[in-house]
Protein backbone atom coordinates (compact mmCIF):
# COMPACT_ATOMS: atom_id res chain seq x y z
CA UNK A 1 0.00 0.00 0.00
CA UNK A 2 1.39 3.37 -1.03
CA UNK A 3 1.77 6.10 1.57
CA UNK A 4 1.90 9.80 0.88
CA UNK A 5 0.68 11.76 -2.10
CA UNK A 6 3.34 10.62 -4.57
CA UNK A 7 3.82 14.19 -5.86
CA UNK A 8 6.89 16.38 -6.27
CA UNK A 9 4.92 19.45 -5.09
CA UNK A 10 6.39 20.74 -1.82
CA UNK A 11 2.90 21.37 -0.44
CA UNK A 12 2.20 17.65 -0.81
CA UNK A 13 5.58 16.66 0.62
CA UNK A 14 5.27 19.05 3.55
CA UNK A 15 1.74 17.81 4.27
CA UNK A 16 3.03 14.23 4.42
CA UNK A 17 5.10 15.25 7.46
CA UNK A 18 2.86 17.80 9.18
CA UNK A 19 -0.69 16.73 8.41
CA UNK A 20 -0.89 13.26 9.92
CA UNK A 21 -3.53 13.03 12.65
CA UNK A 22 -2.24 14.55 15.93
CA UNK A 23 1.07 15.74 14.43
CA UNK A 24 0.15 19.47 14.34
CA UNK A 25 -0.87 19.23 18.02
CA UNK A 26 2.42 17.57 18.95
CA UNK A 27 4.26 20.41 17.21
CA UNK A 28 1.98 22.88 19.03
CA UNK A 29 3.02 21.40 22.38
CA UNK A 30 6.70 21.67 21.49
CA UNK A 31 6.20 25.28 20.40
CA UNK A 32 4.50 25.95 23.76
CA UNK A 33 7.61 24.77 25.59
CA UNK A 34 6.88 21.16 26.57
CA UNK A 35 10.05 19.10 26.45
CA UNK A 36 9.50 15.79 28.21
CA UNK A 37 7.24 12.98 27.09
CA UNK A 38 4.79 13.22 29.99
CA UNK A 39 4.47 16.97 29.57
CA UNK A 40 3.82 16.55 25.86
CA UNK A 41 1.15 13.98 26.64
CA UNK A 42 -0.60 16.34 29.06
CA UNK A 43 -1.25 18.61 26.08
CA UNK A 44 -2.72 15.77 23.98
CA UNK A 45 -4.41 13.63 26.66
CA UNK A 46 -6.67 11.76 24.20
CA UNK A 47 -3.71 10.61 22.16
CA UNK A 48 -2.31 7.21 23.10
CA UNK A 49 1.24 7.16 24.42
CA UNK A 50 2.29 4.66 21.73
CA UNK A 51 1.00 6.95 18.98
CA UNK A 52 2.73 9.95 20.57
CA UNK A 53 6.01 8.02 20.61
CA UNK A 54 5.48 7.09 16.95
CA UNK A 55 4.79 10.68 15.92
CA UNK A 56 7.87 11.94 17.77
CA UNK A 57 9.99 9.32 16.02
CA UNK A 58 8.59 10.39 12.67
CA UNK A 59 9.26 14.06 13.33
CA UNK A 60 12.78 13.23 14.47
CA UNK A 61 13.39 11.25 11.28
CA UNK A 62 12.11 14.20 9.23
CA UNK A 63 14.53 16.58 10.93
CA UNK A 64 11.79 18.55 12.70
CA UNK A 65 12.50 17.32 16.25
CA UNK A 66 15.72 16.49 18.07
CA UNK A 67 15.94 14.15 21.04
CA UNK A 68 18.60 14.60 23.70
CA UNK A 69 19.36 12.77 26.93
CA UNK A 70 18.62 14.64 30.16
CA UNK A 71 19.79 12.38 32.93
CA UNK A 72 17.63 9.27 32.83
CA UNK A 73 14.98 10.72 30.55
CA UNK A 74 14.78 12.08 27.02
CA UNK A 75 13.94 15.64 26.14
CA UNK A 76 12.49 16.76 22.83
CA UNK A 77 12.99 20.10 21.14
CA UNK A 78 12.41 21.62 17.74
CA UNK A 79 15.17 21.99 15.20
CA UNK A 80 15.45 25.06 12.99
CA UNK A 81 13.06 23.32 10.59
CA UNK A 82 10.63 22.76 13.45
CA UNK A 83 10.80 26.38 14.61
CA UNK A 84 9.95 27.43 11.07
CA UNK A 85 6.56 25.79 11.61
CA UNK A 86 5.63 28.34 14.30
CA UNK A 87 3.91 30.85 11.97
CA UNK A 88 2.09 27.98 10.24
CA UNK A 89 0.69 26.54 13.49
CA UNK A 90 -0.20 30.01 14.79
CA UNK A 91 -1.91 30.92 11.52
CA UNK A 92 -3.93 27.69 11.67
CA UNK A 93 -5.06 28.53 15.21
CA UNK A 94 -6.07 32.07 14.30
CA UNK A 95 -7.85 30.82 11.17
CA UNK A 96 -9.82 28.37 13.31
CA UNK A 97 -10.67 31.09 15.83
CA UNK A 98 -11.96 33.33 13.05
CA UNK A 99 -13.82 30.93 10.77
CA UNK A 100 -14.79 27.77 12.66
CA UNK A 101 -16.62 29.55 15.47
CA UNK A 102 -16.15 29.61 19.20
CA UNK A 103 -19.14 27.52 20.32
CA UNK A 104 -17.69 24.25 21.57
CA UNK A 105 -19.30 20.83 21.49
CA UNK A 106 -19.54 18.98 24.79
CA UNK A 107 -17.01 16.38 23.62
CA UNK A 108 -14.46 19.13 23.00
CA UNK A 109 -14.46 20.26 26.64
CA UNK A 110 -11.58 18.94 28.75
CA UNK A 111 -10.85 20.30 32.22
CA UNK A 112 -7.41 18.71 32.37
CA UNK A 113 -6.25 20.18 29.07
CA UNK A 114 -7.74 23.55 30.02
CA UNK A 115 -5.88 23.68 33.34
CA UNK A 116 -2.61 22.57 31.72
CA UNK A 117 -2.98 25.31 29.11
CA UNK A 118 -3.76 27.93 31.77
CA UNK A 119 -0.84 26.81 33.91
CA UNK A 120 1.79 27.25 31.22
CA UNK A 121 0.57 30.70 30.18
CA UNK A 122 0.14 32.27 33.61
CA UNK A 123 1.45 35.84 33.44
CA UNK A 124 4.07 35.54 36.13
CA UNK A 125 5.14 39.16 35.64
CA UNK A 126 1.66 40.28 36.79
CA UNK A 127 1.71 38.21 40.00
CA UNK A 128 2.39 39.80 43.40
CA UNK A 129 5.68 39.03 45.19
CA UNK A 130 3.95 36.79 47.73
CA UNK A 131 2.88 33.22 46.81
CA UNK A 132 -0.48 32.83 45.05
CA UNK A 133 -2.65 29.72 45.38
CA UNK A 134 -5.78 29.51 43.23
CA UNK A 135 -8.14 26.61 43.92
CA UNK A 136 -10.34 25.69 40.94
CA UNK A 137 -13.53 23.67 41.40
CA UNK A 138 -15.38 22.43 38.31
CA UNK A 139 -18.98 21.54 39.05
CA UNK A 140 -19.44 19.39 35.94
CA UNK A 141 -16.01 17.93 35.10
CA UNK A 142 -15.28 14.25 34.79
CA UNK A 143 -14.52 12.41 37.98
CA UNK A 144 -10.90 12.98 38.96
CA UNK A 145 -10.75 16.33 37.15
CA UNK A 146 -13.04 18.42 39.34
CA UNK A 147 -10.51 20.07 41.67
CA UNK A 148 -7.19 21.70 40.83
CA UNK A 149 -4.70 23.99 42.56
CA UNK A 150 -2.54 26.47 40.71
CA UNK A 151 0.46 27.44 42.87
CA UNK A 152 2.66 30.34 41.83
CA UNK A 153 5.76 31.29 43.78
CA UNK A 154 9.06 32.96 42.89
CA UNK A 155 8.32 32.92 39.17
CA UNK A 156 7.43 29.21 39.03
CA UNK A 157 3.92 27.85 38.49
CA UNK A 158 2.85 24.35 39.50
CA UNK A 159 -0.43 22.54 38.88
CA UNK A 160 -1.67 20.07 41.49
CA UNK A 161 -4.62 17.73 41.70
CA UNK A 162 -4.26 17.27 45.44
CA UNK A 163 -4.51 20.04 48.02
CA UNK A 164 -1.02 21.53 48.54
CA UNK A 165 -1.87 22.28 52.16
CA UNK A 166 -1.70 26.06 51.79
CA UNK A 167 -4.43 28.63 52.31
CA UNK A 168 -5.86 29.55 48.91
CA UNK A 169 -5.63 33.12 47.72
CA UNK A 170 -8.78 32.61 45.67
CA UNK A 171 -11.34 29.87 45.06
CA UNK A 172 -12.82 29.71 41.56
CA UNK A 173 -15.97 27.65 41.00
CA UNK A 174 -17.02 27.20 37.40
CA UNK A 175 -18.47 24.99 34.74
CA UNK A 176 -15.86 23.59 32.37
CA UNK A 177 -17.53 25.37 29.47
CA UNK A 178 -17.59 28.80 31.13
CA UNK A 179 -13.88 28.87 32.05
CA UNK A 180 -12.95 27.40 28.66
CA UNK A 181 -14.91 30.11 26.86
CA UNK A 182 -13.32 32.83 28.98
CA UNK A 183 -9.91 31.36 28.22
CA UNK A 184 -10.72 31.19 24.50
CA UNK A 185 -12.10 34.75 24.35
CA UNK A 186 -15.68 33.69 23.59
CA UNK A 187 -16.96 34.95 26.94
CA UNK A 188 -15.69 37.80 29.09
CA UNK A 189 -15.03 37.28 32.80
CA UNK A 190 -17.66 39.92 33.59
CA UNK A 191 -20.28 38.02 31.58
CA UNK A 192 -19.43 34.70 33.23
CA UNK A 193 -19.60 36.26 36.70
CA UNK A 194 -22.89 37.98 35.97
CA UNK A 195 -24.48 34.73 34.78
CA UNK A 196 -23.06 32.92 37.85
CA UNK A 197 -21.35 30.36 35.62
CA UNK A 198 -18.17 31.40 37.40
CA UNK A 199 -17.89 32.41 41.06
CA UNK A 200 -14.74 33.78 42.66
CA UNK A 201 -14.24 33.76 46.44
CA UNK A 202 -11.51 35.71 48.16
CA UNK A 203 -10.28 39.24 48.65
CA UNK A 204 -11.89 41.58 46.13
CA UNK A 205 -8.56 43.06 45.05
CA UNK A 206 -7.15 39.61 44.27
CA UNK A 207 -10.38 38.55 42.54
CA UNK A 208 -10.19 41.55 40.24
CA UNK A 209 -6.55 40.75 39.42
CA UNK A 210 -7.24 37.08 38.74
CA UNK A 211 -7.92 37.57 35.04
CA UNK A 212 -4.73 39.60 34.64
CA UNK A 213 -2.81 36.73 36.23
CA UNK A 214 -4.40 34.03 34.07
CA UNK A 215 -4.50 35.86 30.75
CA UNK A 216 -6.11 34.11 27.78
CA UNK A 217 -5.35 31.66 25.02
CA UNK A 218 -2.89 32.79 22.34
CA UNK A 219 -5.81 32.77 19.89
CA UNK A 220 -8.30 34.68 22.04
CA UNK A 221 -7.30 38.06 20.55
CA UNK A 222 -8.67 36.92 17.19
CA UNK A 223 -12.04 36.10 18.77
CA UNK A 224 -12.04 39.38 20.69
CA UNK A 225 -11.27 41.38 17.52
CA UNK A 226 -14.32 39.88 15.84
CA UNK A 227 -16.46 41.64 18.42
CA UNK A 228 -19.65 40.71 20.18
CA UNK A 229 -21.08 38.85 17.18
CA UNK A 230 -18.43 36.15 17.58
CA UNK A 231 -18.87 35.78 21.32
CA UNK A 232 -21.55 34.03 23.29
CA UNK A 233 -23.90 36.58 24.78
CA UNK A 234 -24.37 36.68 28.54
CA UNK A 235 -25.33 39.37 31.05
CA UNK A 236 -22.69 41.98 31.81
CA UNK A 237 -21.65 42.35 35.44
CA UNK A 238 -21.47 45.66 37.21
CA UNK A 239 -18.06 46.55 38.71
CA UNK A 240 -19.36 45.48 42.12
CA UNK A 241 -20.16 42.02 40.75
CA UNK A 242 -16.72 41.25 39.34
CA UNK A 243 -15.76 39.41 42.52
CA UNK A 244 -17.71 37.49 45.12
CA UNK A 245 -16.14 37.87 48.54
CA UNK A 246 -16.08 34.77 50.65
CA UNK A 247 -14.10 32.82 53.18
CA UNK A 248 -11.42 30.53 51.82
CA UNK A 249 -11.69 26.85 52.77
CA UNK A 250 -9.65 25.70 55.77
CA UNK A 251 -6.07 24.78 55.23
CA UNK A 252 -5.55 21.18 54.22
CA UNK A 253 -2.83 18.90 55.51
CA UNK A 254 -1.89 16.82 52.49
CA UNK A 255 1.33 17.32 50.58
CA UNK A 256 1.26 18.53 46.98
CA UNK A 257 1.50 16.10 44.11
CA UNK A 258 2.16 17.23 40.53
CA UNK A 259 -0.83 16.78 38.28
CA UNK A 260 -0.62 13.59 36.16
CA UNK A 261 -1.65 13.53 32.51
CA UNK A 262 -5.37 13.89 31.99
CA UNK A 263 -6.99 10.81 30.56
CA UNK A 264 -9.95 10.43 28.25
CA UNK A 265 -11.18 7.90 25.70
CA UNK A 266 -9.36 8.15 22.39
Amino acid sequence: MQTGYQQFCTVARGAEILCERWTPLVVRELLCGSRRFNDLHRGVPRMSTSLLASRLQGLEAAGVVRRTAAGKVWEYSLTEAGEDLRPIIMALGHWGARWIGSRLRDDELDAGLLMWDIRRFVRTEALPPQPVVVHFRFVDARRGERVWWLVAEQGAVDLCREDPGRDPTLVVESTVRALTEVWAGALTPAQALASHEIRVEGARRDAERLWQWLGTSAFAPTVLRLGASARRQAPTASPAETAVAGTAPPRARRSPRPAPAASAPA
